[in-house]
């Protein structure tokens, strides 16, 4: 995320913006649109961790086309039974993220608060839909499904922005720290983002491919998956490092409170994930694991923005007592 991204709106600005006819009055206050983009940050997490289940099920191509299910259905045939069913599932919830996304556009337009963000998540939803498409059109291509949840978590970091923005309108309350706070955060994000990238290519590499092409292949990557898995261990270890670091120096720095606790969950977050990660690789991967590991993920990225979004966007150092 960019320092623009993360700049909270000046204090000053609170428009109400006009009301729309057909909306519900309650449905257009600041409260439901806080509430609203909260729901999409959620609902988000809950797609990332049910696509999950679809490959992890061997459902992927359970609805072997698309936008139908099936050639001549749009819904799951008794030819693939349970598959059909856990894949076609997957696919109505984008249409209850679809409804929050569109629900959230149309306040955030009434109340003109933060309409771009607003505007991006909503164009995600479409954007997510395709790309699945077109991950059941080429045989769950490993490349395009590790851009499916690639794309998931940007549209998380977005949903996050626009709920962040939403409820910290004290901007003084946010906490202060020194530029080399600031830029070891920003290291902490960019690390954390890296580490999601390999980790989307040790999964195209393993075993859990989502399900088989018609021909009977799997489609995987060709890349050696102990060697990324071992990459991708090496990228956790920098973003615990960093983050023992950050910490550290939130606490010398005497930063606030906030800042602090933030940094250690986001801590904890990543050994508890860390500790998923070894222990799905030792046991070979069972599905059970794999799936815990990706909401873990989730959590590890929200944590890192939550980090990120309490650092001021201008730098200051600290004022020291004494």
């Amino acid at each position: 995320m960019t320092r623009a991204a993360l700049r909270p709106p000046p204090a000053a600005e609170a428009p109400t913006g006009t009301r729309v006819r057909w909306l519900p009055g309650w449905l257009q206050t600041a409260a439901a649109l806080r509430r609203l983009a909260l729901a999409s940050v959620v609902a988000n997490v809950a797609i990332v961790v049910t696509g999950g289940a679809v490959r992890l099920s061997d459902s992927g191509l359970g609805c072997p086309t698309w936008p139908r299910c099936t050639d001549s259905s749009l819904t799951p045939t008794k030819q693939y039974a349970v598959h059909g069913i856990i894949e076609f599932t997957n696919r109505q919830l984008t249409i209850v993220l679809a409804v929050i996304a569109v629900a959230t556009w149309l306040v955030a337009m009434a109340r003109r608060r933060e309409r771009a963000l607003a505007t991006g998540a909503a164009l995600g939803v479409p954007a997510q839909a395709v790309l699945g498409g077109l991950t059941v059109l080429t045989h769950l291509n490993p490349w395009l499904v590790a851009g499916h949840f690639l794309l998931s978590m940007a549209i998380i970091a977005v949903t996050f922005v626009l709920w962040s923005r939403l409820r910290d309108t004290d901007a003084p309350a946010r906490a202060a720290a020194a530029p080399g706070a600031v830029l070891l955060v920003r290291a902490v994000l960019a690390v954390a983002a890296a580490t999601l990238v390999i980790g989307t290519v040790v999964t195209g590499s393993g075993p859990h491919a989502g399900d088989k092409s018609a021909d009977g292949t799997v489609h995987r990557t060709g890349l050696q998956v102990s060697s990324m898995a071992q990459l991708h261990a090496d990228s956790v270890w920098v973003l615990v490092g960093l983050t023992v670091g950050v910490l550290a120096l939130l606490y010398a720095l005497g930063a606030a409170p906030a800042a602090r606790r933030a940094a250690a969950v986001l801590l904890g977050v990543e050994l508890a994930q860390g500790v998923i990660g070894y222990t799905q690789y030792f046991l070979h991967v069972p599905p059970l694991l794999v799936g815990l590991h990706m909401f873990g993920a989730c959590l590890v990225w929200l944590a890192a923005l939550q980090l990120a979004w309490l650092m001021p966007a201008a730098a200051r150092p600290l004022r020291t007592a004494g």
